[in-house]
């Protein structure tokens, strides 16, 4: 039998932070039978990930670098092609849950943003937001009525949040209040890195007759500064067939739908 391509960099360094997600901290030898690699190879692609913040090497291995609680910051063009294959995936079971005469609320990121060309053909629908981009994508569509939160305008991340977006949802009903995040899991939650953030999306919960995490499994097992959210007080999470089967049954367990978009 032919043996399959060796993983490229890249490759290489989603696949060891998925293991770490996992199992917290692993040795490098275990490592290198995982990947099918040298030790040298899985020494260098540690030294990558720990300079990026992503990992922290420890006496004969390496951990995940959960007190960072995600990835370090990047501009909101630079984030919206990564992943792109998890996030369109994700978009589409979310959009399966919209119907026509909703008012739905995308939170700020750019797996919300990719809902928004699956909500297409809709009648009747507004869509509430906190997101510029996802504004702009929806002049693409001016059958659907949009509401922006307003608020402080966080600029990295091209969205807004604060007081005065959380004053804005307590005058709307919503049927679905569709949540991201950078940082979720089990033990810890949702998480947020800025109480404005936080305070926004409780108060979308509070008005929301129901509430979906969209997180693809790359964030999983991460956390951030504030909790947002414990992971049963979500209706339904929905994340990507490589989160650990193991996992979504814990999540189900919980009385939370999980569905696991394929790849």
């Amino acid at each position: 039998m032919e043996s399959s391509a060796p993983l490229i960099p890249e490759q290489r360094h989603q696949k060891l932070l998925q293991l770490l997600r996992q199992e917290g901290v692993l040795s490098t030898r275990s490592l290198t039978a995982y990947l099918g690699v040298s030790h040298m190879t899985v020494r260098r692609d540690i030294a990558s990930l720990e300079a990026s913040g992503q990992v922290v090497s420890v006496p004969g291995g390496v951990r995940i670098a959960k007190s960072s609680g995600q990835v370090p910051p990047q501009e909101r063009q630079q984030r919206a092609v990564l992943e792109l294959p998890r996030k369109r995936a994700i978009a589409a079971l979310a959009a399966e849950a919209v119907k026509d005469g909703m008012v739905i609320y995308l939170d700020a990121g750019t797996t919300c943003q990719s809902v928004v060309p699956f909500l297409a053909g809709h009648r009747d629908l507004t869509v509430v937001t906190n997101d510029f981009y996802v504004v702009v994508s929806l002049f693409e569509h001016p059958e659907i009525e949009v509401i922006h939160t307003g608020g402080v305008v966080d600029k990295p991340s091209a969205s807004s949040s604060g007081r005065l977006a959380a004053n804005t949802l307590s005058s709307i009903n919503l049927d679905i209040f569709f949540m991201s995040t950078g940082a979720w899991g089990l033990s810890r939650g949702v998480s947020a890195p800025s109480l404005d953030k936080v305070e926004l999306k409780r108060a979308a919960m509070e008005v929301a007759s129901s509430c979906t995490l969209l997180a693809d499994s790359t964030k999983y097992g991460t956390f951030s500064k504030y909790q947002v959210t414990t992971i049963e007080q979500l209706d339904t999470i929905i994340s990507d067939s490589e989160l650990p089967a193991d996992t979504q049954r814990r999540i189900e367990e919980l009385g939370v739908e999980m569905r696991a978009a394929a790849l």
